[in-house]
């Protein structure tokens, strides 16, 4: 593994860049989960541009206000070059209270006087920054949603290898961390883990019964790429609660980018909503920090690294679908089962995950086929598409026309 590229650029750096060239038209909102690269693309971006740009943070121990909003707004309208105009950068957004009706405010002020001031709006919790989006600021804004780092962009960042991004997962912080696996797993567990639960979902929302939806979230990690009914989730947690609360900690938990639970699909979008979700991690790191194993231990394992193979597959789906590309299910009637529906736009695409543990013939798939007659259906591993190729192409190439 080598040190990160100083120059790596996600590909997104470029799209904000154009955009923040652009006449002013709309704020653009950056957001995702905790160490993705949020603040290190942002000033990417705006170093290639010829305007004075202003970054500050909410993410500060002392309380902040609408009025620091205010304050910070002002300052950077001081700093607009002429009509070629400048860029504010506010970080952490949502960890002000009742940030978007101040955000809102200002911005309406700078169009009535036509100042040129771009504004980029940053967070570390999607579920909340798009409350407040939808609250107040309908029509001024444009989303770039950043996810969790593939395997390309791992593996041209660091040179990683198939398996250590199968194992270690695309969180670039880390990284450098790896060659030591016990200090690895500390800050995967405190810097990442942790914040993210104490700071994205427990400090920023109504959680009644935090103890439960942290032993949520390790099951989900335990459990990755199975499909548990909520009342078999119930049985094996120790916090009382009930399937609508665990329903709900799911949603936040997905909304911070930690795990998600997949519905089945069922052709209907009222019956996939009543099923049992199928846990899936979003980066395969909280799935083996939470194991325990190292990568030699896990690799050994036959059962669990077959899981892992396929909570791999599943992340690199469900990061396509959080950024809008698709949505993303599993299939299962009485013993046939498919591991990954995608849907993007009118194409429906089945997708198969061969790991090497489990030997019985893929009869779920044409179970599927004639059920709902999909566009494509796709086998990963084994003698279909090697694992290496799928995880190295976006999504979008293997779902839409070739």
């Amino acid at each position: 593994m080598s040190k990160l590229q100083n120059h790596f650029q996600r590909p997104q750096a470029a799209v904000l860049a154009a955009r923040l060239n652009e006449p002013r038209r709309f704020m653009q909102v950056v957001a995702g989960p905790r160490q993705v690269g949020k603040s290190t693309l942002v000033q990417q971006a705006g170093e290639t541009l010829d305007l004075p740009v202003r970054h500050v943070s909410a993410d500060e121990p002392m309380l902040r206000g609408a009025d620091w909003i205010a304050q910070q707004w002002d300052a950077a309208r001081l700093t607009l070059s002429g009509q070629r105009g400048g860029v504010l950068v506010l970080d952490e957004i949502q960890k002000i209270p009742a940030w978007s009706e101040t955000v809102k405010r200002l911005w309406d002020e700078d169009t009535r006087a036509k100042r040129p001031l771009q504004v980029v709006l940053l967070g570390s919790a999607p579920l909340l920054i798009a409350q407040g989006l939808t609250e107040s600021l309908a029509g001024r804004f444009e989303m770039l949603h950043l996810s969790h780092w593939s395997y390309a962009e791992m593996h041209a960042a660091f040179g990683w290898t198939l398996e250590e991004y199968v194992f270690y997962g695309g969180y670039p912080g880390a990284a450098p961390l790896a060659r030591e696996p016990a200090r690895w797993a500390r800050y995967v567990l405190d810097s990442l883990i942790e914040t993210s639960i104490s700071r994205d979902v427990l400090l920023m929302t109504r959680v009644d019964k935090p103890a439960l939806l942290r032993q949520l979230f390790e099951l989900a990690c335990r459990y990755s790429g199975q499909v548990l009914s909520y009342t078999k989730m119930l049985g094996q947690l120790q916090d009382a609660g009930n399937t609508t609360t665990l329903a709900h900690y799911l949603e936040l938990l997905a909304g911070a980018g930690m795990v998600c639970g997949l519905p089945k699909y069922a052709g209907d979008a009222a019956r996939s909503r009543g099923s049992s979700p199928k846990l899936q991690v979003l980066n395969t790191a909280l799935m083996t920090v939470v194991s325990g194993y190292s990568l030699t231990e896990a690799r050994a394992d036959r059962e669990f690294w077959g899981r892992l193979v396929e909570s791999a597959v599943g992340a690199h789906l469900a990061n396509a679908a959080l950024r809008g590309e698709c949505s993303l299910h599993y299939w299962r009637e009485r013993n046939h089962e498919v591991d990954f529906i995608v849907r993007a736009g009118h194409r429906l695409t089945a997708i198969e995950v061969k790991s090497g543990r489990a030997p019985q013939a893929h009869a779920g798939t044409a179970a599927f086929v004639q059920a709902f007659a999909p566009q494509r259906t796709l086998l990963v591993g084994s003698d279909g598409i090697a694992l290496q190729d799928f995880l190295m192409q976006p999504v979008t190439h293997w779902v839409n026309d070739f």
